[in-house]
C-alpha cells in the first residue's frame, strides 16, 4: 500500500533528508588518492552520530542477500554499479566512485546518492557522471500531481537512452518513509501516461544507474551485495528523495 505523507511529515523527511547530503558532502571531500572506502563510510558514520540519526543501510537484511549489509554507506568504485562493501582497498587517482547513503531521524529516512571521480577525471567518466545527474534531473522534472510513474521512467530512460548509456537491468527506486524501501517501485524506463497517477503527499526515491558501453546487463561479486557492469565499463548512480507537491517536486536530499 503507498502511504501518502502529510506536509509536516514530509518536513520531517527534509530533516532527515539535510542529514544525508551533509554526508554525502563530508564523504566526498574526504575522497582522495590514498584514502580507503572504508574510512569514508567512518566519516559518513560521524555525520549520523553528530545529528542523533541512524542507519537504514547498517545491518538491512532483504530476503535476498546471503547476509546484512555491513555498513552506513555503500561505496561502488568503477565498474561497480550499485550495493558496493567499504573496504580497506584504497582510491587511486582517476577512480570512479558512487556512494550512496541513507538516514533515519525522528522515525523518518532519507536516501540519496551521487557520483564522483577522484583526483583527475576522465573526460568519459564526467560525460557519464554529467548524464547520470541529467536522467535524475529529467525524472525529477515529471514530479507533478497528474503525471504517472510511467511519465517519470519515461524521462528518465529517454535522457539517458538519447546520451548513448546504458541502464542497470531490472533496477530502479522506490517509495520511501517511515522505512528506506516502501511501495511504489519507480521505473527508470517508462511508458508516458501509464502506471501509478502521481498525487501529493508521495515521496520517492528516484535513482537513474547508467552503463558507460550502453549495455544493461550486470553481475553479482561474492560478498552478495555488489552489483558490477557485465562488460566491465564504468557506472554512475545519482538519486534525491522526492516529495510530490501541489507546485510539484520537492527535493528533499538537495
Amino acid at each position: 500500500m503507498v502511504a501518502l505523507k502529510t506536509a509536516s511529515e514530509i518536513d520531517a523527511m527534509a530533516a532527515a533528508g539535510a542529514v544525508v547530503a551533509e554526508a554525502l558532502r563530508a564523504v566526498a571531500a574526504h575522497a582522495v588518492p590514498g584514502r580507503s572506502t572504508a574510512e569514508l563510510d567512518e566519516v559518513a558514520a560521524g555525520v549520523l552520530a553528530r545529528h542523533g540519526a541512524t542507519s537504514p543501510f547498517l545491518n538491512y537484511h532483504p530476503s535476498w542477500a546471503a547476509s546484512p549489509f555491513p555498513a552506513v554507506l555503500c561505496t561502488s568504485v568503477n565498474d561497480a554499479v550499485v550495493h558496493g562493501i567499504p573496504k580497506a582497498d584504497l582510491l587511486a587517482d582517476g577512480d570512479l566512485v558512487s556512494i550512496d547513503f541513507g538516514a533515519v531521524l525522528h522515525g523518518w529516512c532519507g536516501d540519496a546518492a551521487r557520483s564522483f571521480v577522484v583526483g583527475t577525471a576522465a573526460p568519459e567518466d564526467a560525460a557519464l557522471i554529467a548524464a547520470t545527474d541529467a536522467a535524475l534531473a529529467a525524472g525529477i522534472a515529471a514530479v507533478r500531481p497528474g503525471n504517472t510513474l510511467g511519465d517519470v521512467g519515461h524521462a528518465i530512460g529517454t535522457s539517458a537512452r538519447r546520451a548513448g548509456f546504458g541502464m542497470l537491468a531490472d533496477h530502479g527506486g522506490h517509495g520511501i518513509g517511515r522505512t528506506m524501501h516502501e511501495a511504489p517501485h519507480v521505473p527508470n524506463e517508462g511508458t508516458p501516461g501509464k502506471g501509478m497517477t502521481l498525487r501529493p503527499g508521495l515521496v520517492i526515491a528516484i535513482e537513474p544507474m547508467l552503463i558507460a558501453d550502453g549495455t544493461d546487463d550486470y553481475r553479482h561479486d561474492a560478498d552478495g551485495w555488489t552489483l558490477r557492469t557485465a562488460t566491465g565499463a564504468r557506472a554512475a548512480h545519482s538519486e534525491h528523495t522526492v516529495a510530490v507537491t501541489a507546485d510539484g517536486a520537492r527535493i528533499l536530499t538537495l
